[in-house]
């Protein structure tokens, strides 16, 4: 958090129980303190911070479901319910995984990853402040920006140039796309979708560093990388480093 030097993360628990949780430090790793109890949330992946509302969001996979709170842990809120974790349990389209989000326009993006490169990969897009008569299971405000995707997963977001930009975890893919898409596309057949990089083997995290013309990848390879926004100038950084998932620039 720049305002606070704080560092955010999530813990999902063990996938099968409901026992996630949220945890933060001061920057040099003191005062690690845990605010959102295990049990608040299912198995919480990406997590963002909106810094001018003082507020945590992120997606929770077996939850099946789009979270907030304040930066204490106080407030938390389910915003989106995609599924019944107890019913649809074995539906891993219902599983959100990625998150991003838009302050300006007071939107969230977010990922539902479908099965291992099983072409059921969502990424949606909701408003901040849910419309009258909107309840977390009937979202009247949510929109479909891509459908059948291999397996989407981590999501960041170039405002400026009104980009996303998204890892694929089923044809081990970087790409980027318009946040806002042409008048009467089809979520199926979108046609602009950019492959940036291929080949990452199981690809997780990504983070743009936009004042550099940049941006990081991780993979459950153990691998950590970076490039230029285009792709180009791609380097592997580190091998080896076990499971990685999350990743941001500081």
């Amino acid at each position: 958090h720049a305002g606070t030097g704080q560092i955010f993360w999530t813990n999902m628990g063990r996938a099968a129980e409901r026992d996630g949780y949220i945890m933060r430090c001061e920057k040099d790793g003191s005062g690690v303190a845990t605010i959102v109890a295990p049990g608040g949330t299912f198995t919480p992946k990406q997590l963002k911070i909106d810094e001018t509302a003082g507020k945590l969001y992120w997606s929770d996979r077996e939850g099946m479901a789009i979270q907030r709170c304040n930066l204490d842990g106080s407030a938390l809120e389910t915003l989106v319910v995609t599924g019944n974790p107890a019913t649809d349990k074995d539906d891993q389209s219902r599983w959100c995984v990625g998150i991003a989000l838009d302050p300006q326009r007071g939107h969230i993006y977010w990922t539902q990853k479908g099965g291992d490169n099983s072409g059921q990969g969502l990424i949606r897009r909701v408003n901040m402040q849910a419309p009258a008569g909107s309840t977390p299971t009937n979202r009247r405000d949510m929109i479909t920006l891509f459908s059948r995707m291999p397996e989407p997963i981590d999501l960041d977001l170039d405002l400026a140039t009104r980009a996303m930009y998204w890892t694929d975890r089923g044809d081990n893919t970087v790409s980027c796309a318009p946040m806002d898409p042409a008048a009467g596309y089809d979520p199926a057949t979108r046609m602009d979708r950019k492959i940036l990089l291929r080949g990452l083997g199981e690809a997780i995290g990504v983070a743009l560093d936009l004042p550099r013309n940049r941006m990081a990848w991780t993979n459950l390879e153990g691998q950590l990388g970076f490039a230029n926004l285009d792709g180009s100038g791609a380097r592997t950084l580190l091998t080896g480093q076990g499971m990685l998932t999350g990743i941001c620039w500081g």
